[in-house]
């Protein structure tokens, strides 16, 4: 956290502009070295770049300064707004790393030195990694809503109401102590066991919500079925490629094929099996065959291209005829979907149920959603606060909270391990 680092945070060039940042300590002279002076602060001034080193015009650009701690990453902090040529790049690059006490960034680590300086909390970065990533609108919008805060400040509401439910806890404690009670059995403080409940509602409606990974991953839809049903033809009918091989020979496909694809803003993963044959498979298609049995486990919805009623149990599954253009294929009755991948016969009545199904299990736009990680910290929170509000002993239910708080403050990053930090930060790219 000492050294000055530098790095290209806008796109590879060749660009219109290419932005250039560099955070820490010698942030302001490294500014003054290049431009020979160094410009007011949060104002766009235009300079003149030279190479400290002979004195060579880099380039005629525009500069900001920005000092700290007001900065994204808490830091001294200065922008180089070049024409985004390579050669230009390269030479204004070549003549940082030149300068004392600065270096090239590593992936991540101006966010990394944001968390760290107290500009970002944990879940934050988090959502700013995603927001990097998004690749959907409604990816994009549930990924700001946690980069801007929307866990944290709720977070930041339970922490305070929980430091409350324990102050009055300790008082209390301290109170028996003087007045020689028997250990726990007076030490609770009035309303102690609602508050505690109350408190873990609240937050169990955050872990009831939709969760990130379907987001991140896609809905995850997977065509099962026995050989010959139309699994491969309606694969490429809904991923709009001739992603799958497609043949009258049974056990064409033979492993798990996966496509990520968007229907309306929606992400979806489809996913292709090997029929599913007792008989007659050979050695391969019986891998194939298994494979697809762990794929519908995996699923977040099976739609059913089998006989009606003998789909796999436990899952969410859609009866679904393939093949409504061959009079000879045979009918499901109900509410089977009845879809024709050769003509288009009810292909635009699945993508609408597919997007409209998916939209109830995934997180609504806007509304942030919590990933693994963060459901797992706040499910610790209201076991702990349901364990505390049970508790006769006052010592054991203050023990309770103890630890409620220190998922909480494990979730927003005031406590962690340096191997977690590594592997979020490493998401992110060089410059950010």
């Amino acid at each position: 956290m000492t050294d000055t680092i530098f790095a290209l945070s806008s796109g590879p060039p060749p660009a219109g502009i290419a932005v250039i940042r560099i955070s820490g300590p010698r942030a302001g002279p490294a500014l003054s070295v290049l431009t020979g002076k160094l410009p007011a602060p949060r104002r766009a001034a235009l300079a003149t770049l030279a190479d400290p080193a002979d004195g060579t015009h880099l380039d005629r650009t525009m500069v900001l300064w920005l000092p700290g701690p007001g900065t994204a990453t808490g830091e001294d902090s200065a922008e180089l707004h070049l024409h985004g040529g390579r050669a230009v790049v390269a030479a204004v690059e070549a003549a940082l790393e030149r300068l004392p006490g600065l270096r090239r960034a590593q992936a991540g680590e101006f966010t990394r030195r944001a968390f760290a300086n107290g500009r970002i909390d944990l879940a934050e970065a988090e959502g700013l990694a995603d927001l990097l990533s998004a690749e959907t609108e409604l990816q994009r919008r549930v990924a700001l809503a946690m980069a801007e805060g929307a866990l944290s400040r709720d977070v930041e509401g339970w922490r305070a109401e929980l430091l409350g439910i324990s102050a009055k806890l300790e008082a209390a404690l301290d109170f028996s102590d003087e007045d020689d009670v028997a250990e726990g059995e007076c030490a609770l403080p009035t309303g102690f066991a609602g508050d505690c409940l109350a408190l873990a509602g609240k937050i169990a409606a955050w872990l009831d919500r939709p969760r990130a990974e379907p987001l991140k991953e896609g809905f995850r839809v997977v065509l099962a079925g026995p050989p010959n049903a139309g699994k491969s033809t309606l694969f490429n009918a809904l991923v709009e490629q001739e992603a799958a091989i497609t043949a009258a020979e049974p056990g064409t496909t033979r492993d798990v094929l996966t496509f990520a694809a968007s229907l309306d803003g929606v992400p979806f993963t489809f996913v292709d099996t090997a029929g599913l044959r007792d008989e007659g498979a050979g050695e391969i298609e019986r891998i194939g065959i298994a494979r697809a049995r762990a794929a519908a486990e995996k699923a977040d919805l099976i739609l059913w291209l089998g006989p009606e009623g003998k789909g796999p149990e436990g899952r969410t599954l859609w009866e679904v005829s393939a093949r409504a253009d061959d009079p000879a294929a045979a009918r499901k009755s109900g509410d089977a979907l009845i879809v024709s991948a050769r003509t288009g016969e009810g292909m635009m009545a699945l993508r609408a149920a597919l997007v409209a199904h998916a939209q109830g299990a995934l997180p609504a736009p806007g509304d942030a959603a919590l990933n693994q990680r963060q459901h797992d910290r706040l499910s610790e929170v209201a076991a702990s606060l349901r364990f505390a509000a049970v508790e006769r002993d006052g010592l054991l239910a203050a023990e309770n909270l103890r630890l409620a708080r220190r998922a909480l403050d494990a979730l927003v990053g005031r406590t962690g391990t340096e191997d977690m930090l590594d592997a979020l930060f490493g998401r992110f790219c060089i410059g950010k």
